[in-house]
């Protein structure tokens, strides 16, 4: 599902590129796996996830993600595979002008599926969310936890392959956050292969795992 052997990430190029930002990356991911990304603010761990989303490109080293090189791929390759991949985010990105039920189908929509086909998917996700009674209301109508969760469901309404989550419980509190945690666990005990990134030790060590920690760009722990 995943695999990155000495990846290496910066930002810029020729005589404008920075730093590296991660450096000498190897770890692998099988098809229904579960990771923890862990690490200190600012260890990398946002960067590795916009590599694993296909919103960057290693500068060396390979990254396979989906069976494919990401590294050689085609550009034009790469939405397709992006169409199989959830992203959940710390401060959720919904849109604010659409409800709950057009946000959650905005992805289906824009990938072209038949309108009957995205009442049924929606209307299927907000029931596992819980939130059937609430997909008329926008995101400001909703609490926190409740945004979080049509997050999720928009992330996974396309049945992904593969679901990143980049510290999404920062804005949650303890009883939201196991909600959250409960939900990720049901969708990867269902296959989906899931990969959280966090800071927060007390939320891994409530939820054990294998878990994979960066420190200054650098991956210290495997798993």
């Amino acid at each position: 599902m995943i695999r990155l052997e000495n990846v290496g990430l910066r930002y810029g190029a020729g005589t404008k590129a920075g730093p590296e930002i991660l450096r000498d990356i190897s770890f692998s991911v099988a098809p229904g796996g579960f990771r923890w990304l862990q690490g200190p603010s600012g260890a990398g761990k946002s960067s590795l996830m916009r590599l694993l989303q296909l919103a960057l490109r290693p500068k060396r080293g390979t990254l396979v993600v989906l069976g494919t090189d990401i590294g050689t791929a085609e550009r034009r390759a790469l939405p397709a595979l992006r169409q199989r991949i959830g992203m959940v985010f710390q401060d959720f990105r919904l849109l604010g002008h659409l409800s709950a039920f057009d946000n959650v189908a905005l992805p289906l929509r824009i990938a072209g599926r038949p309108e009957g086909q995205i009442r049924a998917d929606v209307g299927e996700m907000l029931r596992w969310v819980e939130l059937t009674e609430k997909a008329d209301r926008r995101p400001a109508q909703l609490s926190g936890g409740e945004q979080q969760r049509v997050a999720i469901a928009r992330a996974v309404v396309g049945r992904p392959s593969l679901l990143l989550a980049d510290e999404p419980t920062g804005n949650l509190d303890d009883a939201q956050a196991l909600r959250l945690m409960r939900l990720l666990g049901e969708l990867n005990r269902l296959g989906t292969t899931v990969v959280v990134a966090t800071h927060n030790d007390a939320l891994v060590a409530r939820h054990p795992g294998p878990s994979l920690r960066l420190e200054a760009g650098l991956l210290v722990d495997d798993g």
